[in-house]
């Protein structure tokens, strides 16, 4: 089965929203992820109603991360793409976890060096006070 080709361009919100949910599963799959204590069903038309611009109900920012990451780790970027862009900036790109890992790696390294550094100027600064 092949993947649906999405859209380059989204003109709401919702449709953005809406094509990631659909990527994941659709409403129910992505319901029950969202509201687990419901059922799926009941989960689903939930969902269903946040994405309907009609509706009062609206998804609040715990669940929009939700979706973002959950699109993210399936390799899924509408989301992230659609908010870049609506806010003004250049595309998105996501971190390759290896090239994450690394980085984070330098950054502890050059942390560790800093503290290093601050505790080797402390003990000077206590060696002169004596």
């Amino acid at each position: 089965m092949q993947t649906p080709q999405m859209p380059l361009f989204y003109d709401t919100y919702e449709d953005a929203i809406r094509d990631c949910v659909t990527a994941l599963g659709g409403n129910k799959a992505v319901g029950n992820m969202l509201w687990p204590a419901l059922p799926a069903d009941e989960a689903g038309r939930k969902l269903a109603h946040c994405l309907n611009p009609e509706k009062r109900e609206k998804l609040d920012l715990g669940e929009l991360r939700l979706i973002r990451r959950a699109a993210r780790q399936a390799g899924v970027h509408i989301l992230a793409h659609y908010e870049a862009r609506d806010a003004g900036y250049t595309e998105p790109q996501p971190l390759n976890p290896e090239d994450e890992a690394a980085q984070l790696q330098r950054e502890f390294i050059a942390s560790v060096k800093a503290l290093e550094a601050i505790q080797s100027r402390m003990g000077h600064l206590q060696g002169r006070a004596r």
